[in-house]
């Protein structure tokens, strides 16, 4: 009798562990420490861009199966804000103004940046929402003191245009080897000593109203800009090899008719 094997792979599952080089280890410098043995290495940064990206992907879960007013209410933060065509919006008077078709089906990231004390992080990734509509987006997620990661900002943006659909699926037969699709997700952490001298770099001069934030130890920060066209705008930097470095400078283009 033929065998039929099926191998199914947890996307989330395998997103962490590829994640798992990226949040340093204690036993080291830090041992050393608490020991009381001298060490000339830097302490190793604190950053966790694994437990982000499982917060990202908890929060999809969430809205799949608890919707999303559940899903607001356990991942976003108090003063959370989603950045629209229309401007910023707190999260829930944007989801109280939303139709059925714009929940999310699915929603993975594919990078996270996370300053080195681990307060502040962002999520780049693609989702897919109920309309069949694809894209991208960018969440800000905060370390919050009794609650874990929450997220504060969050920007959706379509593909356009959007993408063929994918071919009808064919029934495999017995023999058929099937291997699901497994997503990965690169984590960085911010350096945790400053070069002398270093500061963020300036917010860029632009038709926008333009704000930003940074990480509590000063070694990530983020801005957000609204053009006078409807152009959206997240540009990312943080600290690596003692300099300033760009980690994204994402545009979403005005909506059509806008």
């Amino acid at each position: 009798m033929k065998n039929h094997l099926a191998l199914a792979a947890c996307a989330a599952a395998c997103a962490l562990l590829a994640l798992g080089g990226c949040a340093s280890g204690r036993g080291g410098p830090l041992g050393d420490q608490i020991s009381g043995r001298a060490s000339d290495r830097p302490l190793p940064p604190v950053g966790d861009p694994g437990s982000v990206a499982a917060a990202d992907i908890a929060f999809a879960k969430a809205v799949r199966e608890d919707g999303e007013r559940a899903a607001f209410d356990n991942y976003a933060a108090g003063d959370a804000v989603v950045h629209d065509e229309a401007g910023l919006v707190p999260a829930m008077s944007w989801l109280a103004g939303q139709g059925d078709g714009h929940a999310l089906t699915r929603r993975s990231p594919s990078v996270v940046w996370s300053s080195c004390d681990g307060t502040l992080a962002v999520s780049f990734g693609r989702y897919l929402d109920a309309g069949g509509i694809v894209g991208s987006y960018v969440t800000v997620w905060e370390l919050q003191e009794r609650s874990g990661y929450r997220w504060t900002y969050d920007l959706r943006a379509a593909d356009n245009p959007q993408p063929p659909p994918p071919p009808p699926q064919v029934e495999p037969d017995e023999d058929t080897i099937i291997v699901t699709q497994i997503d990965s997700i690169e984590g960085k952490v911010a350096d945790c000593t400053r070069a002398a001298g270093s500061s963020a770099p300036p917010v860029a001069a632009s038709d926008s109203a333009p704000g930003s934030a940074r990480s509590r130890d000063g070694s990530l920060q983020w801005r957000w800009e609204h053009g006078a066209d409807g152009q959206r705008r997240v540009v990312v930097d943080y600290l690596r090899e003692g300099s300033w470095q760009q980690a994204l400078d994402f545009s979403a283009p005005p909506a059509p008719g806008s």
